[in-house]
């Protein structure tokens, strides 16, 4: 079966390891991608839906009987092993995504889609010292940050700008975040224009897309 573009470009981030986990689950899409492509050699999934898990063990099943995945119902990385070395969070607030790893442990390599607040997720791994070696936006029905952070690679050089709207975006932008950046400027600019201006937030952020805008098409030159 095809999956989503969602699903493809996450499987598409994740790298091969000896331990992998997928926190949030669902339907356990990634995480079969892992064992089928022989990616990792043991597999954790976990999620606080006991709903949400059963379907990722039913699709699982077989390599759950092989002993080459297990599944726990829980918070975040309550029940995953510490050394794990790969971990995947995604489709939580970025928010959340913090609040999971300041609770569990950070492993060497994340992989995180977080649906807000991206920026915040981007602020916290930097700080923790990981280097972010992916970090953009794409497309699929709404739109979807990437971030990819590992211990050991190169810290690229994140300003404010970067920080706020995705490394890749800014520097090698892609149609994707420039579609992004013009529905919400336009959505601000229908705000202001409906409010009868007088909302210096809005105002803020119409001139950060702006200029978030410029600097990416130059980049592109």
């Amino acid at each position: 079966m095809r999956r989503a573009k969602r699903i493809r470009t996450l499987c598409g981030e994740l790298l091969p390891c000896e331990t992998f986990a997928d926190v949030g689950c669902d339907h356990g899409y990634c995480t079969q991608y892992m064992l089928e492509k022989g990616l990792c050699r043991r597999a954790f999934l976990t999620d606080i839906s006991a709903e949400s898990l059963k379907k990722a063990e039913t699709l699982l099943a077989s390599y759950i009987r092989e002993g080459k995945a297990s599944s726990a119902c829980g918070f975040g990385l309550e029940k995953v092993p510490p050394a794990t070395e790969q971990v995947l969070i995604a489709g939580m607030g970025g928010e959340e995504i913090l609040e999971i790893l300041r609770r569990g442990f950070l492993p060497p390599v994340l992989v995180l889609q977080p649906m807000k607040h991206s920026f915040k997720v981007r602020r916290y791994l930097l700080e923790q010292g990981y280097g972010i070696d992916r970090d953009y936006t794409f497309a699929d029905g709404k739109f979807y940050d990437v971030i990819r952070a590992r211990r050991g690679v190169e810290v690229r050089e994140y300003d404010e700008r970067c920080i706020r709207f995705g490394y890749d975006n800014v520097k090698t932008p892609s149609a994707d975040f420039f579609a992004k950046v013009r529905r919400e400027r336009a959505q601000c600019l229908a705000w202001l224009a409906a409010a009868g201006g007088d909302a210096p937030e809005v105002e803020a952020r119409v001139a950060a897309l702006t200029e978030v805008y410029d600097e990416a098409q130059r980049n592109l030159r």
